[in-house]
């Protein structure tokens, strides 16, 4: 019964999803179709014996890769030939009929996608492998990150032996917007179209991450095929849309080329109605049969071509630039335009971005500009028109304090943006709660992001701590939504947000100071500062991370001192011995301040006798800087007593026990290739072993260990620096401190370096 019922819900599943990401007609809410996911997810964790690679739930799995595996396309895929005229479709059209002399056919018109070229690879109906491109013969392996894609189906019912389709991933225009502004939220440069945010996606080692990025597919040619056979183009579409593929939602069929160029005309027409961009018009020969007595050209088809849309862009003038403070309390500068009329709607605004980005193009209040929507949604300033400059344009600056709240403004780290450093500030008050009830902070569920906007509006919520306040009788009244959309009440929801706040109070120090939003403070860092500490309400003045602080201090003023500098000698033996007595000071008060570190489990020293010492800290300087600035500031004051008078101070997770001949003890480590198991096991070995491991190699790495596919640049540094290189079986030596480590031998250097590729062009892809 269970086996049935498994195969039911992979079978409903599947249905859903193509209802509702490929004909977008869906048959159920989400909650139905979660419990659908949540009841499949269940029954294979009670019967992993059942897990197939084509299951729903295999979508997003495994450990970030280290690299792209190389892939050869097999026919090429080739690009097509393109154009910006009309005369030149008809030149075609001409070609055509001297090469098929007697023959008849049609032509199927379709739009051009503006996205990213891809193979699919069906053995048996299973998805096997997905490849981008590349240069036409070899491509990457992009599996793992095309498989997070809802509408591309795992399996097909009733396909061919073997079958590859090709198509183009793109990003919708209102989800490249919705990435974009969490990107500059995140202080982080936005993508400037959504042909580069698909395609940096799709580059993204981590597919959990690729997975949360608003990514889709259109399905539109066929590559090797055994076991099918297609007479025309149109009817392959259709036999791709009966798999569940998307395919081109516009398409033309017509009987001759003056009917081609009116259906570019009409289509140039709808161009900004579709979900995604399209920057032209495909024509292809509708008869398959005479694909091979037309042949192609060393790179393109002749049986179709591409035709261009010209760019759209409007003049107008920059009257004024504003500044608004987002959800994180990012500043980011804002032009207001004279109204001009672009792609069907009138411009008034368009962001700038940030303060680089200005200065990049010379933007000025009262610059004439070209303005454009980048995919044809967000206006953006493509350029400034200098020549039309009258000498009454200004040069914009950005503000020294906060628009809304009158707060500090800094960049922090190696950031962009500017932010608002006021944790109170109002307009941060959304995005603060959003992030206190996420997942990795608290999990507060039934606390996402529509709610967390009607709380803020309502004036229910003005502080994440408010949510302790809220009572069953007013969460199951609150209501969502707004007049012109309609709301609904919260209803059941509230005692699950109830229960997640009670469960809340007992967790661990780390997801507690992740979910006060601190800066610079990730996961991963408070997990670091988590565990050197017992509980919040010490952070405040904290002396290991005042030492970690102190210790980046210690060590520039050392540098500047050292009486052995090559780059600032001293002037006499006066000033040498002089630097020599306060550079021995510094070096024993980072001895000193190394051990503080090293006790407290966030340090290791690296062995030898080079002074100043080398101590290796975990907790970067600017997380501990931020850290005590929280709590050093009047809302960071009041945010620890409101905690306190709630009964919460969040403790730190137990404390292994580590034995004083720990194999790993004070050893620092860098993680680089594919291993046997996922990097974060191996990572977290390493660590109940004794040791540290860090992100990048640096003088303080002891071992560099190196799976499969390792980063040549990892290894070059390494060995330049003298760290020793292991293998999977060298690590398990260390770790079981039974045996030595041997050392991967480092591969000769071949005779000659290959000469440098040609640059290749990046063109349209069929």
């Amino acid at each position: 019964m269970s086996l049935e019922r498994l195969h039911f819900l992979r079978s409903e599943i599947r249905r859903h999803d193509r209802l509702y990401y490929v004909e977008a007609r869906p048959e159920i809410g989400d909650a139905d179709y979660d419990a659908l996911y949540r009841e499949l997810e269940a029954l294979e964790r009670e019967h992993p014996e059942w897990l197939s690679p084509d299951s729903p739930t295999q979508r997003v799995g495994g450990a970030p890769l280290s690299a792209f595996a190389q892939v050869r396309h097999n026919p090429p895929m080739m690009s097509l030939d393109k154009t910006h005229s009309r005369s030149d479709l008809i030149d075609f059209d001409t070609f055509l009929r001297r090469q098929l002399p007697g023959e008849v056919w049609d032509y199927v018109v379709e739009p051009k996608v503006d996205g990213v070229a891809f193979s699919l690879l069906y053995e048996k109906g299973l998805l096997v492998r997905a490849a981008t491109r590349g240069n036409g013969e070899v491509g990457d392996d992009i599996t793992a990150n095309v498989r997070t894609i809802r509408s591309i189906p795992l399996s097909l019912a009733g396909a061919p032996a073997l079958l590859e389709a090709r198509g183009e991933v793109y990003m919708t225009r209102a989800g490249f917007a919705e990435l974009n502004r969490r990107e500059e939220e995140a202080g982080r440069e936005p993508f400037m179209n959504p042909r580069n945010a698909a395609a940096g996606s799709l580059k993204q080692l981590d597919p959990r991450e690729v997975a949360r990025r608003p990514l889709d597919a259109v399905i539109y040619a066929a590559g090797a095929v055994k076991g099918a056979d297609f007479p025309s183009h149109g009817g392959l579409l259709k036999q791709f849309a009966d798999w569940g593929f998307k395919t081109p939602p516009w398409q033309r069929l017509c009987v001759d080329i003056q009917a081609v160029l009116a259906a570019i005309d009409e289509l140039e027409t709808l161009r900004h109605s579709f979900p995604f961009e399209i920057d032209g018009a495909v024509v292809k020969v509708n008869r398959r049969d005479l694909y091979d007595r037309l042949g192609s050209t060393a790179k393109s088809p002749r049986w179709a071509r591409a035709f261009k849309y010209e760019p759209e862009r409007a003049e107008t003038r920059i009257w004024k630039i504003t500044v608004q403070v987002g959800r994180t309390g990012v500043l980011t500068p804002v032009a207001e335009l004279e109204p001009v009329l672009l792609a069907g709607s009138e411009i008034a605004r368009a962001t700038l971005h940030n303060a680089d980005e200005i200065a990049r193009k010379d933007i000025r209040i009262g610059d004439r500009v070209w303005v454009v929507k980048a995919g044809d949604v967000i206006p953006a300033i493509e350029s400034v028109l200098t020549g039309k400059r009258d000498g009454t344009e200004t040069v914009f600056a950005m503000p020294a304090a906060c628009p809304e709240c009158g707060g500090a403004v800094a960049r922090i780290g190696d950031e962009v943006a500017q932010r608002c450093t006021n944790p109170a500030c109002p307009a941060q008050r959304v995005g603060r709660l959003e992030h206190f009830a996420s997942r990795d902070a608290l999990d507060i569920r039934a606390i996402g992001g529509k709610v967390a906007e009607a709380l803020v509006a309502q004036e229910w919520v003005t502080d994440p701590l408010d949510l302790f306040s809220l009572t069953l009788a007013q969460l199951e009244s609150f209501r969502i939504g707004d007049e012109a959309t309609g709301t609904r009440k919260f209803g059941k929801n509230a005692q699950t947000a109830l229960e997640a706040l009670e469960a809340a109070k007992s967790l661990t120090l780390d997801r507690w100071l992740y979910a006060t939003g601190i800066p610079n403070v990730g996961v991963t860092v408070a997990e670091q500062i988590a565990a050197a500490h017992s509980r919040l309400s010490e952070l405040p003045g904290s002396p290991v991370l005042a030492a970690v602080l102190r210790l980046s201090d210690l060590y520039d003023q050392a540098a500047a001192v050292n009486p052995r500098s090559t780059l600032n000698r001293p002037k006499d033996e006066a000033e040498r011995e002089e630097r020599q007595t306060r550079f021995n000071r510094i070096c024993g008060e980072i001895g000193v301040l190394g051990d503080t570190l090293i006790a407290a489990g966030v340090a290791a020293k690296t062995p030898g006798t080079a002074l100043p010492p080398q101590v290796m800290c975990v907790i970067k300087t600017e997380a501990a800087k931020a850290v005590l600035a929280f709590f050093a500031s009047d809302y960071g004051k009041a945010y620890l007593e409101r905690l306190l008078a709630l009964g919460i101070d969040p403790q730190a997770k137990p404390k292994a026990t580590l034995a004083a001949d720990a194999p790993l003890a004070g050893a620092t480590f860098v993680l680089t290739g594919t291993l046997s198991q996922p990097r974060n096991d191996f990572a977290a070995r390493i660590k109940a072993a004794g040791g540290l491991v860090q992100e990048t190699v640096s003088k303080n790495t002891r071992y560099l260990v190196a799976g499969a596919d390792a980063g040549a640049a990892k290894l070059t540094k390494a060995r330049n620096l003298g760290t020793a290189v292991l293998d999977e079986a060298g690590l398990l030596a260390l770790l079981s401190g039974t045996s030595a480590p041997v050392a991967v031998p480092e591969k000769p250097a071949p005779a000659k370096p290959k000469p440098a590729a040609a640059p290749y062009r990046q063109q349209e892809l069929f």
